[in-house]
């Protein structure tokens, strides 16, 4: 019997887990994402990026980005930053920070195809191997794959041999939950690590981030299985609903080929930044985030650059991000600085 964290994290970390060996994002796999869906999602974090380094940053920081499975968001990002603001490719250095090195092999791959020799991209396993004087860090969707345990009614959820088993909770959890008041739900357990680690990998830095959840806790269990863009309740697969209501498939069956997932307590996230020293800088939602950061300006570049067919195209593609029934609202995006 271990722990949830545990059966999380070798769920989806192991060797022959989900994010070493599944490396579709989009109609071929199992989910889409903000980057797979318009490439003006990296255009507007550029657009932000460039605003930052000028009022905040400096012209020779770092560009790193964190979760960039192939990198596709961090190359967007530098395909309108040369739109932009060409001359900032001349100063600045990019890092994707991977810990699977045929995920790196698959990035450089990727940045070779758009940029030959033009652009070097450089890696890091962990945060721990990174330090930058200045830097403008950028993450989608990493927090709702960091590792929790699921709490309910003062007890904690241990996996024995697939089927899952509410105990008693631990020192460690019952102190997180009570802490953000969480009574029913998840847990992140890793949350003030990483904001530790950024504390101490960059003297100045802004750190952009955007994933799906809700600023305070929902008490209620959000954990989820997604499988070709099929959503799996993570109880429905188990013993703990009647037989007729059981999907049909079961955690066995899906364990480390298949996402699993849950909504972030955005509470917590901005906890663990302010406890290590790191502001606040704004907290909205993605489509205020996006238009915010020069959104309907770079459509507006695009429209007068290009046919309208190929407008109208891309203006569809962009919706998906900002529409409050699909991305716009249910997606937060976290600012976070630290150096001013």
């Amino acid at each position: 019997m271990v722990k949830f964290s545990e059966y999380m994290s070798e769920w989806l970390y192991a060797p022959g887990g989900y994010y070493a060996t599944h490396n579709t994002i989009g109609k071929e796999g199992d989910f889409y994402t903000a980057v797979s869906s318009s490439m003006f999602f990296g255009g507007s974090i550029a657009s932000r990026a460039i605003k930052s380094i000028e009022e905040f940053l400096t012209p020779e920081c770092s560009v790193v980005e964190i979760g960039a499975h192939k990198g596709y968001l961090l190359a967007d990002m530098i395909q309108f930053i040369y739109t932009l603001k060409p001359e900032l490719l001349n100063t600045l250095t990019f890092y994707i920070v991977e810990p699977f090195e045929q995920n790196q092999k698959a990035q450089k791959e990727y940045f070779y195809e758009c940029f030959g020799e033009a652009v070097k991209l450089l890696h890091v396993k962990s945060l721990q191997e990174l330090t930058c004087k200045s830097a403008f860090v950028v993450a989608n969707e990493i927090f709702d794959a960091f590792t929790c345990e699921i709490v309910k009614d003062n007890q904690m959820l241990y996996i024995q041999g697939h089927e899952p088993i509410f105990q008693e909770l631990d020192a460690d959890t019952k102190a997180l939950a009570n802490k953000y008041k969480i009574t029913k739900g998840e847990v992140a357990i890793e949350y003030e690590t990483f904001a530790s680690d950024m504390a101490n990998s960059f003297e100045k830095f802004e750190f952009v981030t955007f994933d799906y959840g809700d600023k305070h806790p929902r008490q209620d269990i959000s954990l989820r299985i997604y499988e070709k863009h099929q959503v799996y309740p993570f109880f429905g697969l188990t013993h703990m609903v009647d037989a007729e209501l059981r999907e049909a498939k079961t955690l066995k069956e899906l364990f480390g080929k298949s996402d699993i997932t849950y909504d972030v307590t955005f509470e917590h996230l901005i906890g663990a930044f302010t406890a290590c020293g790191i502001k606040l800088e704004k907290y909205t939602s993605q489509m205020n985030a996006l238009v915010d950061f020069g959104l309907i300006e770079l459509l507006e570049m695009l429209k007068e650059n290009t046919d309208e067919q190929s407008y109208k195209h891309e203006l569809n593609r962009v919706k998906t991000l900002i529409d409050p029934a699909f991305m716009g609202e249910r997606f937060k995006m976290a600012c976070f600085r630290k150096g001013e």
